[in-house]
C-alpha cells in the first residue's frame, strides 16, 4: 500500500477515536526474508526427508534500509501480480524490544506470497508476519497432490511448527513476544486457523454433507472429480505409504494451539467438515470475513456456519460485489486479463477491500495485545 494512503487511513482511524501507532508519523520500511524451515517430526509426502516449511517473513525494518523487489516465487507469475519493494534481509527495527507475530495460511493450491498485502500492512504496523507454503497443497511445488489436498489437518500442524521455528530463529526469535501470537488465513487457510482455535476437521462430516440430497449440490463439495480421485489415491496409498499412514493416524487429533490469542478467517472453506461440538467449544477469539458473491466457499455453508456455531465470533461481510478471489494478491492489468483469480465482481476495487480488511484485522489483533 502506498505510504500516502496509509497515512490517510490512519487519520481516518484517529477521527473515529482510534489511537496512533508509535511510528504512525513515519512508518518503518517493511523487511522481507525467506526461510527454508522443516518439521523434523513429520515426513515429506515423498518419504525422502522431513516435511518442508518454506516460509516468507515480513517485519518492521530499521529506518533507512534500502528497498528492492524480492526475487521470491515463480518468475513466470510476477507479471500478473503487483510487485512491492521491501528491505530485503534488512535489519529488524529497534523501535520496540519485542513484536507480536502473525502466522498466515494460504488457500488450497495457492502460495505463501498470496497474502502479502496483509502481511506487509501488519509489518508496517509493528507485527512480524510469517507465511508458509503448505507442502503438497501449494502451487509453489507445481501440481498439488492428493495427500496435501486431502490432509487438511497437516496445514494446522504447519503453522504451529513455523511458530516453533520462528521462536528460535537467530534473527527474530528473541524479538517475538510469546504472549502476542495471532493467525490469519484465506479459504482453506481460514479453515486452518479455525483448527488452531480448536475446531476439528472430520472427513465423515463433509462426506455426509456432500452425499445428502439437500446439500449435495453445494459448491463446498467441488471439484467433485478431483475429490473423488484424491480419495481413491489416498485409499490406495494408505495400504503401503508410511507418510500417509502416519498422517491418517493424526487426522482426528485436536490441533488447537493454546499459544495463539486470536485468529482471522477470510472466506473460510470446508465449513461442513467441522463438527458442531468442537466449534461450540472454541474459546479463542475468531473474526470471520466474507463476501456475498463468493461462489467458491458459499457464505451460508461456510463463513456464516462458522459464525453461527463459534461463540462470540465476529463477522464482517465486505460491501459490494467482492468474491472469493478478492482476498488474494493485488493484480496488474495483465493479471486481470489472464487470470480468473484476478477478477472481482462488477464495481469492486480490490485495493479498497484490502484497505478495509487491513484496518479491521489490525484493530482486532490490537485489541488482544493488552
Amino acid at each position: 500500500m502506498a505510504p500516502c494512503l496509509v497515512r490517510l487511513l490512519l487519520l481516518f482511524a484517529c477521527a473515529l477515536g482510534g489511537t496512533w501507532p508509535a511510528w504512525a508519523a513515519d512508518p518503518p520500511p517493511v523487511g522481507f526474508e525467506a526461510r527454508e524451515f522443516v518439521d523434523a517430526s513429520r515426513s515429506n509426502w515423498q518419504n525422502t526427508g522431513h516435511r518442508p516449511l518454506s516460509t516468507v517473513v515480513w517485519y518492521p525494518a530499521a529506518a533507512g534500509s534500502p528497498l528492492s523487489v524480492p526475487q521470491a516465487g515463480d518468475p513466470a507469475w510476477r507479471p500478473f501480480f503487483v510487485q512491492s519493494q521491501f528491505a530485503v534481509a534488512g535489519p529488524l527495527s529497534e523501535q520496540a524490544p519485542r513484536y507480536p507475530i502473525v502466522l498466515l495460511s494460504h488457500g488450497s493450491t495457492s502460495v505463501n506470497l498470496a497474502l502479502g498485502w496483509l502481511g506487509a500492512f501488519l509489518a508496517e504496523h509493528g507485527y512480524i508476519v510469517a507465511a508458509v507454503n503448505h507442502h503438497g497443497n501449494t502451487g509453489a511445488e507445481g501440481r498439488p497432490i492428493a495427500q496435501g489436498f486431502m490432509a487438511q489437518w497437516e496445514r494446522a500442524a504447519d503453522l504451529s511448527a513455523v511458530l516453533d521455528q520462528m521462536l528460535t530463529d537467530p534473527k527474530f526469535g528473541t524479538h517475538i513476544d510469546k504472549s502476542r501470537v495471532f493467525a490469519a488465513g484465506h479459504s482453506a487457510g481460514g479453515a486452518t486457523v479455525i483448527m488452531l482455535a480448536g475446531g476439528q476437521f472430520s472427513g465423515e462430516e463433509i462426506a455426509k454433507f456432500c452425499q445428502s440430497p439437500t446439500t449435495a449440490r453445494d459448491s463446498s463439495c467441488e471439484p467433485r472429480q478431483l475429490i473423488a480421485k484424491s480419495i481413491a489415491e489416498i485409499e490406495e496409498l494408505r495400504k503401503h505409504d508410511p507418510a500417509v499412514q502416519a498422517s491418517l493416524a493424526r487426522a482426528k487429533r485436536s490441533y488447537r494451539d493454546e499459544r495463539i490469542r486470536a485468529v482471522v478467517a477470510m472466506a473460510p472453506a470446508i465449513g461442513p467438515a467441522f463438527t458442531v461440538s468442537t466449534l461450540h467449544a472454541i474459546a479463542t477469539p475468531v473474526f470471520i470475513v466474507t463476501a456475498r458473491e463468493d461462489a467458491i466457499t458459499p457464505p451460508a455453508t461456510n463463513a456464516l456456519r462458522y459464525a453461527r456455531f463459534i461463540p462470540d465470533a465476529r463477522l464482517l461481510t465486505v460491501p459490494g460485489n467482492a468474491n472469493h478471489f478478492t482476498f488474494g494478491s493485488d493484480c496488474t492489468d495483465e493479471g486481470r486479463r489472464a487470470l480468473e483469480s484476478c477478477r472481482d465482481g462488477a464495481g469492486t476495487d480490490r485495493a479498497q477491500v484490502h484497505a478495509l480488511v487491513e484496518q479491521r484485522v489490525l484493530k482486532f489483533f490490537d485489541s488482544y495485545q493488552k
